[in-house]
């Protein structure tokens, strides 16, 4: 076990114990909890060691599970307290390290002086035993290992074997004697990176060096980049997550609102409204001034528009939460709207003519829901319109669309909730919804629903616009 100070200044590779079921770093096991830090792309994360049942894991600072390999560049990091880590630190690139095992002493002096003449900056170890040559390996992460094959004791081979063992990802050069081509062929097969015949051509041996380097590079590079992309794969799911969850609640707290805030206007409405009857009632056969009669007309109306923006209120959640589901019926549109305007005008005292010029158009609609939209627009046209001017709704047919239009609204009157819940109902009825101004302070509000026909054709423009005229309405305010 390393004390506190020699375990944060151990900084190497990660290597996995499979027989065991461990990773360790330069020797020393790691334990579920230990805080390290491995590179990639010359950065360091910082995190802690976890495992569960799908293996060993970092578990970053970030709360990201990233799954471990060997081969990684890993430290220990402080767990102590004081300032929190960066997610992110920037590490120094190591020189790479070469370790070199041959009984011959001087092969032993040659070759290091060729590796730092030719390629300068690397750092090379040696070792005149395969015993020695174990130890070092153990304790160090070489990026390439250079062997003799023949060697008393343990030769080249069975070192091979203990390298594949103890450092699977490190490549090894074996040198052989010149002729010992059977020895050779024994080596590739036992998974050595290259061979090196005798008498050492050194230019061949350094390319051959150099060669080996670079490909444990690019190992490592896959690697990382693995770990990289599994690392942000993993920090996006956790933010996606974390903003679902952040976007479920507020939507929960604003259906709480909405619904409380419904439930409180409902009562006092309610109470109003039938007191305003009572009252209705009572001054019945009086001599009531005028004022005091538009008043309490204007008041009903005012509690009937209010109940229209509590149950818009609602409309809203059931729309945001995808609970709001339209009820089709195919019906004929002309007694839809003829029904819905003569219920408005019995309840409002508006006078009410209408023509009808051609046969009957259907569409599958929700009559509650058209009819909820066509009121919120006349009230709006109500309010908003023109003083003196008609209100007009006009049904037609134009292609394989029926068209609804209300006419002067007043600009900019059905620019509030009521428009917002209306086209909502609109294109969950597979239609839309549009409102078109004009510079005298009118509008015209269109429901665009698809009917089904097919459109007339071999007519003229002329005869098109008349026959596409179903019915007409004209209320007067």
């Amino acid at each position: 076990m390393l004390d506190e100070k020699d375990k944060h200044e151990v900084a190497g590779t990660l290597t996995y114990n499979s027989e065991w079921n461990y990773f360790e770093l330069d020797g020393y096991e790691l334990h579920c909890g230990e805080s390290v830090e491995v590179s990639v792309f010359g950065y360091w994360i910082p995190g802690q060691i976890a495992l569960d049942s799908t293996g060993w894991h970092l578990f970053t600072l970030d709360q990201v599970s990233v799954l471990l390999h060997s081969g990684l560049p890993a430290r220990f990091r402080e767990s102590s307290g004081g300032s929190p880590t960066p997610l992110f630190q920037s590490s120094q690139m190591e020189p790479p390290r070469i370790l070199i095992v041959d009984d011959d002493p001087a092969l032993l002096q040659a070759l290091p002086q060729t590796v730092s003449l030719r390629l300068p900056g690397a750092k090379v170890d040696t070792s005149n035993s395969a015993q020695r040559a174990l130890e070092l390996i153990r304790a160090h992460d070489y990026d390439t290992i250079v062997s003799d094959i023949k060697m008393p004791g343990m030769d080249g081979l069975e070192l091979l074997a203990k390298i594949h063992e103890l450092r699977p990802e490190t490549l090894t050069l074996l040198i052989t004697g010149h002729g010992d081509h059977d020895l050779a062929i024994q080596a590739l097969r036992g998974g050595a990176y290259d061979y090196i015949l005798k008498p050492i051509d050194r230019d061949y041996f350094v390319a051959a060096l150099d060669h080996a380097m670079q490909t444990r590079q690019l190992r490592r590079q896959v690697v990382e980049q693995q770990l990289a992309l599994e690392l942000h794969t993993k920090a996006l799911e956790h933010l996606v997550q974390q903003r679902t969850q952040e976007l479920f609640e507020a939507n929960a707290a604003k259906d709480q609102i909405i619904g409380v805030v419904s439930q409180e206007l409902n009562g006092p409405l309610t109470h109003l409204k039938e007191m305003t009857q009572l009252l209705c009632h009572k001054l019945e056969g009086e001599d009531v001034t005028e004022i005091v009669s538009q008043g309490l007309a204007d008041i009903e109306h005012s509690i009937h528009r209010t109940e229209m923006l509590v149950q818009e209120l609602l409309d809203t959640s059931h729309i945001e939460t995808t609970m709001f589901i339209p009820h089709r019926q195919r019906r004929d549109l002309v007694e839809v709207c003829q029904a819905i305007l003569e219920e408005y005008t019995g309840r409002t005292g508006y006078a009410l003519a209408c023509e009808c010029l051609d046969a009957p158009l259907e569409a599958e609609v929700d009559v509650d829901r058209l009819k909820q939209l066509v009121s919120n627009l006349l009230s709006n046209a109500r309010e908003h319109s023109t003083k003196g001017l008609p209100i007009t709704v006009t049904l037609r047919r134009t292609g394989n669309q029926a068209v609804i239009t209300v006419g002067d609204l007043g600009s900019g009157s059905a620019l509030g909730l009521d428009y917002y819940i209306s086209r909502k109902m609109v294109e969950q009825l597979g239609g839309r919804l549009e409102f078109q101004s004009f510079p005298d302070n009118r509008g015209t509000c269109f429901i665009m629903l698809p009917h089904g026909g097919e459109p007339s054709t071999e007519i003229t423009d002329t005869v098109r616009h008349s026959l596409s005229t179903k019915a007409v309405w004209m209320i007067n305010v």
